[in-house]
């Protein structure tokens, strides 16, 4: 590829890296800087141009977002943007949401779980704005409830991941398991969940759609990557039971 090759799909593309940061890093703590985020977005274009083959059937901006994603996520590690407490308590909803969803046999309303979890429901919501910063990454990498299995599977690049069928199939079985569980959310919270993965909405656009806060849209797609998360955790638990 000739530098003016180079050169021009990177300003082609560069749109790209600033979806995803902005994405990302609405709701990330004051210690990580969007400037480091960004230049780690351009670093993952970059590379992602330098190394993309055509004849693995995937797009050159479908590949480009995920390689970008994988260099702000990497970013974002090396500044602890999700402190063990943080994804404590993540955890803690899930678990709770998933034992009183086998309890009552249908998805806990709000103040059911905040119930679970000794809290009223202002203290739960703001549980859920505390968490938030460890949901807002791709759904797959959201649902992993074990930190080991988090770690790992973060630490896979998009580079590594394409092309790899082992990888290939644990993505199918996610996407089927994810598939199944955003069913089973409440109505608003599955429109959150498809306005923010599917349609790639940022949570103020959301909210405008909803005609709720930001901050209330961040609640909700707490809330249901809790109740997604419990369920996955479940359903995988099951699977290796068999």
């Amino acid at each position: 590829m000739s530098r003016n090759d180079r050169e021009r799909l990177i300003a082609e593309h560069i749109c790209l890296v600033h979806h995803v940061v902005g994405r990302i890093g609405a709701h990330l703590p004051d210690n990580v800087e969007r400037d480091d985020l960004v230049s780690a977005g351009i670093l993952g274009l970059i590379k992602a141009i330098d190394r993309y083959d055509a004849s693995r059937g995937a797009k050159l901006a479908t590949y480009a977002s995920s390689v970008i994603r994988g260099e702000v996520m990497e970013t974002l590690r090396s500044k602890d943007w999700a402190p063990r407490s943080v994804r404590r308590k993540a955890r803690e909803m899930a678990r709770a949401s998933a034992r009183l969803e086998y309890e009552l046999g249908r998805p806990p309303e709000e103040a059911e779980l905040a119930a679970a979890l000794g809290l009223d429901v202002d203290e739960y919501r703001k549980l859920l704005e505390e968490a938030s910063s460890a949901t807002l990454l791709s759904l797959d990498e959201a649902l992993s409830t074990d930190d080991e299995r988090s770690e790992e599977t973060v630490d896979r690049t998009p580079l590594d991941q394409f092309g790899d069928p082992a990888v290939q199939v644990e993505q199918e079985d996610i996407k089927r398991v994810i598939g199944t569980a955003v069913t089973r959310l409440p109505e608003r919270e599955q429109q959150v969940v498809a306005l923010y993965y599917q349609e790639e909405l940022t949570l103020r656009e959301i909210g405008e759609i909803l005609g709720v806060t930001e901050s209330r849209v961040c609640q909700i797609h707490s809330q249901a990557i809790g109740r997604l998360r419990g369920m996955a955790s479940r359903e995988f638990s099951l699977a290796r039971a068999r």
